[in-house]
């Protein structure tokens, strides 16, 4: 994924004079070329994380759109609020795109990890989250979001799903299990495993890689009574937005995601996964348990 978005933003600079790119160091090699090309509209700042946000919000003023872009524990986390002061307060826009996800990173510690960002970002108003599955999904999400006039927040991942889905991020039907089925949704890369978890059971399986906004129509149309959510960041982190959409009907709602509990060790990204239950087993096991008493025993 990101050197989908390294080549996408490189032929973004060339073809739009309006695109400007902010970075604090993070992928500035890979980003030299352009640099080069464009000197005016490609700024590298340094590891200051809250002035590369600043910097991206004075070229939103003057009418440049700009792309910022570390790893997501220094983009969203550290520069919180130069996000909140610099671009909402500001009515200034941006695409913010991160690298690094939740612990793709987890061998450097917990610096590099970021469960909470898009929580974070949550407590702002108006922003559009894209959580891409595939590194093909990258480019159109990144044209489209630089082509808007709304903030973004690109989040992408060294893990993959095996097959990219096009369209926006509504809701898309992976597995249809018929009527009567509860409704799995999984956000991003963790759909192939959400898949091998769901084998066997009657569960259906839908895809989105856009969290904010949350296709609160198609949710409505295809949940029954029971809603399982799959996110790769902070366990519940759209309870809220399935809840509300949900309220005037009965239903049970199963939100699993990476746990709170600070773990304290370092590993790859695929013993987190497992450690937080989101792994095909994990998520297997957790599913079981939720559904009737009949399908928990499988």
């Amino acid at each position: 994924m990101r050197e989908s978005f390294i080549d996408t933003t490189t032929d973004l600079l060339a073809e739009d004079p309006r695109t400007a790119l902010v970075l604090a160091d993070i992928s500035a090699a890979s980003f030299a070329p352009a640099a080069a090309r464009h000197p005016d509209r490609v700024l590298n700042v340094g590891i200051r994380e809250q002035l590369m946000l600043g910097v991206a919000g004075g070229l939103a003023l003057t009418g440049l759109r700009p792309i910022v872009h570390s790893y997501a524990p220094f983009l969203v986390e550290r520069a919180y609020e130069q996000i909140k002061l610099d671009l909402d307060h500001q009515a200034a826009s941006a695409v913010l795109v991160s690298v690094g996800a939740s612990f793709d990173r987890a061998a450097a510690g917990r610096t590099h990890l970021s469960p909470a960002d898009v929580a974070l970002l949550d407590t702002l108003s108006g922003w559009t989250v894209h959580v891409p599955g595939h590194p093909a999904e990258v480019p159109g999400l990144l044209r489209a979001t630089v082509a808007a006039e709304t903030s973004a927040y690109l989040r992408l991942s060294a893990l993959s799903n095996d097959h990219p889905y096009a369209g926006a991020g509504d809701l898309v039907v992976v597995r249809d299990a018929g009527p009567g089925a509860a409704l799995l949704v999984a956000v991003g890369p963790v759909l192939d495993a959400a898949l091998a978890a769901a084998t066997g059971l009657p569960v259906t399986v839908a895809y989105t890689h856009r969290p904010r906004p949350f296709d609160v129509a198609g949710l409505r149309a295809l949940a029954g009574t029971e809603v399982i959510l799959v996110e790769p960041y902070l366990a519940g982190t759209s309870a809220r937005l399935l809840s509300a959409a949900l309220a005037d009907r009965p239903h049970r709602l199963l939100t699993l995601g990476v746990g709170r509990e600070e773990l304290r060790r370092y590993g790859a990204a695929e013993d987190h996964l497992r450690w937080h239950g989101l792994d095909p087993a994990g998520l297997r096991q957790a599913v079981a348990r939720f559904l009737t008493p009949a399908t928990a025993a499988v």
